[in-house]
């Protein structure tokens, strides 16, 4: 079953991309909730239209996320947490955490774009992956500190 996308999803693709899914994913999830529509002719048509009145403003989007990179890969956030006496932390570091550290910096990403990758058991410097485009991604790193 073929799809045209709404929104991104992760792990699926970005908006206005066209995909192959299983039908009971796309007839029982996707199209209701308003993620996707289906793939006819008509569809497809206009489609094709909308990319290409959004080809102009899709280039200017990548050309802010890039400059939206260059200044994370300059970054290094701090986050505190709290850390026992063997040096593991209580609790764990969020996206959500790195997201509102972000924020102090002055600038805003959503915290679903964010991914850890790496299990932060302790103290110490660790790198967060940020999806800011279909083309740009980047990587943020954050020292984790005690409080």
């Amino acid at each position: 079953m073929e799809i045209i996308l709404k929104t991104d999803i992760k792990g699926l693709g970005y908006k206005n991309d066209l995909v192959a899914v299983k039908p009971g994913y796309g007839r029982n999830y996707l199209i209701p909730q308003g993620f996707a529509v289906l793939a006819t002719g008509s569809n497809k048509k206009i489609h094709a239209e909308n990319i290409k009145q959004a080809a102009h403003k899709a280039e200017k989007i990548k050309t802010e996320a890039e400059n939206i990179a260059e200044k994370l890969e300059a970054l290094t956030l701090e986050i505190k947490a709290k850390i026992g006496e063997s040096g593991k932390i209580f609790g764990k570091v969020t996206t959500l955490q790195i997201a509102d550290a972000l924020a102090a910096q002055g600038i805003d990403i959503d915290r679903k774009k964010i991914s850890i990758n790496t299990p932060v058991d302790g103290a110490g410097e660790f790198l967060a992956e940020v999806d800011l485009h279909r083309e740009v991604k980047t990587n943020v790193k954050f020292n984790v500190s005690g409080e």
